[in-house]
């Protein structure tokens, strides 16, 4: 089955979908999601988007800030560009209606601001401690009401469609033509055809046995990226969040960062303070700082979490401010305005994704990458709070406008060859799926996690390579599942992450390793090149 389109986004989230607004007024434009519309990580974000908005800040200052977390591996133009760009963004979310806190005081910006970890000022705009919820609501409503959208909710990206895939050779000229894509209702694989192909599919927390992303969260985009010909960039930096609840009865859950932004503190099991042996910003030191602490503490002492607590601020101030932590806690007797929040380090952003300009535009022609799937440069090697989904707007917006200037020039819709099913059959042996893919998250989280050696490191490799080769050859005899789908790319991000820690010869941002504890001299970005990459260097 063949679909044609303008644009095929793949990925619903705040990337995605503020893209395909942007389009709408003037091509057709096709979303896939995996699963729901609000499948995707943007729904779980509740901390809030750093902008300057107060008169006291600047954007000087919110650079700088971007800068100092990032460890001295961050593209400065793509600092200031995302920055700049940040008012506009925020107030475009404004005009479509999504409901940001007010401030309660006469002076000042209009909406209540927070700080955090990083942050010389106040600059987090939020609703709540649900903002990525407001936000993925505003956008899926009106997505929904545009003419020239069409929505394909749980349908899975397999791969993008090149040259080869139309029956000519790959070379100089080789480019993106749309996607093949699971129908996982029906079990049947359509092609989607499209002069440009946005890939927006979030990034790769799940291949870490402990994670606060959602379960969509396996790094297809960057893998489909990767097999397309494209070159990806620092994937060592995997971001872990301090603080998500630790209870044998809840899936992860984040605790949000402005809770400690507001005068949360961490403590140990005695109720002594520790942040302040180790950082003199505290628990406001950037996340790779403050989970570093949390895995040292509890490795010390030998116990299973260290607690976080707000319990001297007021409680109208904690229920108010903080409304979804506090309903979800309780669900587990914990009173969080009276009792301290039981928390660990977990896996919850990839910093580092496929290599792209400021247009969004990868090695690959009409290929665009964005969001938390693409490696902009803005991150460097550490994420600071917040500056998450403020990216995926301004690169949502800019991938748009490049496109729709680039539109004349896009060849017309190709005619890729259907999928082919012909020398596979249905699988018997599921239980091969989800036994590779506990074993992976597993071995990740055990010798790819916080903290890392060479030797942890090579034996993740040696168990990567045997998982590839098994889930391969899987690949090639059954007919493709989702979660087949979900494997294959985690294996493959899995090695690009263990291959670029490799690489790294010296702790910097979120790649601390015991064998190379301090800074080298030249800090550069690690770019891994996919064999036989088909387009010459475009991204600088």
């Amino acid at each position: 089955m063949r679909r044609t389109y303008d644009v095929v986004i793949v990925g619903s989230g705040a990337a995605g979908l503020t893209a395909a607004l942007r389009l709408a007024p003037h091509v057709r434009v096709a979303v896939i999601s995996k699963g729901d519309m609000d499948a995707g990580s943007t729904n779980w974000a509740q901390g809030g988007i750093a902008a300057v908005l107060e008169a006291t800040d600047s954007v000087q200052s919110h650079i700088d800030d971007t800068l100092v977390a990032g460890a001295g591996l961050c593209s400065e133009e793509a600092v200031r560009f995302v920055v700049e760009h940040g008012r506009e963004a925020i107030e475009s979310l404004i005009d479509m209606g999504v409901g940001f806190d007010r401030n309660t005081h006469e002076d000042g910006y209009g909406y209540h601001l927070t700080r955090e970890g990083g942050h010389s000022h106040r600059r987090i705009i939020h609703a709540a401690d649900a903002t990525g919820r407001a936000v993925q609501k505003t956008l899926s409503e009106r997505v929904a009401e545009e003419a020239n959208i069409d929505i394909y909710t749980h349908h899975v990206a397999i791969d993008v469609i090149t040259n080869r895939h139309l029956g000519t050779k790959s070379g100089k000229n080789d480019m993106a033509h749309g996607v093949y894509v699971l129908d996982t209702k029906t079990g049947r694989v359509m092609t989607f055809s499209a002069r440009a192909t946005i890939l927006a599919s979030g990034g790769a927390s799940r291949v870490y046995l402990y994670s606060s992303n959602p379960d969509a969260s396996t790094g297809d985009g960057i893998a489909m990226a990767w097999r397309a010909g494209c070159r990806v960039a620092n994937m060592e930096f995997n971001q872990f969040h301090p603080t998500c609840l630790y209870h044998p009865e809840a899936k992860t859950f984040l605790i949000t960062e402005a809770m400690r932004g507001e005068g949360a503190v961490l403590r140990r099991g005695d109720g002594s303070r520790f942040m302040p042996d180790y950082d003199k910003r505290e628990e406001l030191a950037p996340r790779d700082v403050v989970a570093r602490a949390i895995d040292s503490e509890m490795k010390r002492s030998g116990e299973e979490c260290v607690w976080l607590d707000i319990t001297h601020k007021d409680a109208d101030f904690i229920v108010t401010h903080f409304p979804t932590i506090y309903r979800h806690c309780l669900q587990f007797g914990i009173d969080i305005t009276s009792d301290r929040i039981p928390v660990v380090p977990a896996a919850h952003y990839t910093c580092g994704g496929v290599k792209v300009d400021e247009a969004g535009r990868t090695d690959l022609d009409f290929l665009y990458a964005i969001g938390e799937c693409a490696h902009t440069g803005l991150h460097g090697a550490n994420r600071m709070a917040s500056n998450s989904l403020l990216e995926c707007l301004v690169y949502g917006a800019s991938a748009a406008d490049d496109i729709l200037a680039r539109y004349c020039e896009m060849p017309a819709q190709s005619l890729p060859r259907n999928w082919d099913e012909s020398q596979v059959t249905d699988s018997d042996e599921e239980v091969v799926v989800s036994h590779n893919w506990k074993e992976l998250r597993r071995f990740m989280w055990d010798y790819v996690g916080i903290v890392r050696t060479d030797k942890r490191l090579e034996r993740a490799k040696r168990r990567v390579d045997l998982l590839s080769s098994e889930i391969m050859e899987y690949y090639g005899n059954f007919r493709v599942t989702a979660n087949l789908l979900e494997l294959r790319n985690l294996v493959t991000v899995a090695d690009l992450i263990v291959r670029s820690a490799l690489m790294r010869k010296e702790s910097r941002g979120l790649h601390y390793t015991s064998d190379y504890p301090d800074l080298a001299d030249d800090p550069a970005d690690t770019v891994l090149v996919p064999f036989g990459r088909a387009v010459a260097d475009r991204v600088a």
